[in-house]
């Protein structure tokens, strides 16, 4: 469960990038749409303690994101949109690996628990290969497999699809539904906000509309067609 008191994020100019919010996320699938700039990366960084509310807080299964950050951050992964953010090992074996150091196996079990989980996601004959072979879908799978690795209890995904291709799109999606974990996401892609169970549309840092996907999307249509009115 993920909690949402009051929270709002401001720089030291004085600027909001999100405006307060309160809510609770419980539901197994939350996509987030809206505009670019909007606002949407700020909040999902605020879910695994990579950025802290200015005020107000967001507790993660009861830990609250400023004062247990390092506790959230195990159970929380988080998934970039450019998997090269964060593969940083020239395989993905040895990516896989070091995430799984900090369940300080020996180096033994930690080769035979890497290679199970790169067979889990079906990418076990690229383990070798260096990341910079692999194709865009090849390697934000591989990111997946990575965070997932030490079974956080929550998937934070920034537009995992945004770079992707038609075929790797879909792969992407169907292994985020097959997952036991709760996944928060944000997305471009309408026709995946629509494969959650709840969606919030962000728009000039504030929630505008919180609920069923569906309806998510018709509200996040009439903000796209009304964004140009006036305009040149």
């Amino acid at each position: 469960m993920l909690e949402f008191s009051g929270a709002a994020v401001r720089t030291d100019d004085g600027r909001t990038l999100l405006h307060p919010l309160t809510l609770t996320l419980s539901e197994r699938r939350v996509s987030v749409i809206g505009p670019n700039g909007s606002g949407k990366s700020t909040f999902l960084r605020l879910v695994n303690g990579l950025l802290v509310p200015t005020s107000g807080s967001v507790a993660v299964f009861g830990r609250d994101t400023r004062s247990q950050g390092h506790a959230v951050r195990r159970s929380v992964g988080f998934v970039f949109t450019d998997p090269l953010s964060q593969l940083v090992m020239p395989t993905g074996r040895e990516d896989v690996e070091l995430s799984l150091r900090s369940r300080k196996l020996p180096a033994a079990d930690r080769r035979r628990a890497g290679e199970a989980v790169l067979r889990r996601f079906g990418i076990e004959h690229l383990a070798d290969r260096s990341i910079y072979d692999l194709s865009g879908g090849e390697r934000q799978i591989l990111a997946l497999a990575v965070v997932l690795a030490v079974e956080p209890r929550v998937l934070v995904a920034d537009e995992p699809t945004t770079l992707l291709d038609l075929r790797n799109d879909a792969r992407v999606r169907a292994l985020v539904a097959g997952l036991d974990q709760q996944v928060v996401f944000t997305t471009h892609n309408l026709d995946f906000a629509l494969e959650s169970d709840r969606t919030l549309v962000v728009d000039d840092g504030r929630i505008v509309f919180d609920g069923l996907p569906r309806d998510a999307v018709a509200r996040y249509r009439e903000i796209a067609a009304t964004a140009g009115v006036g305009g040149p």
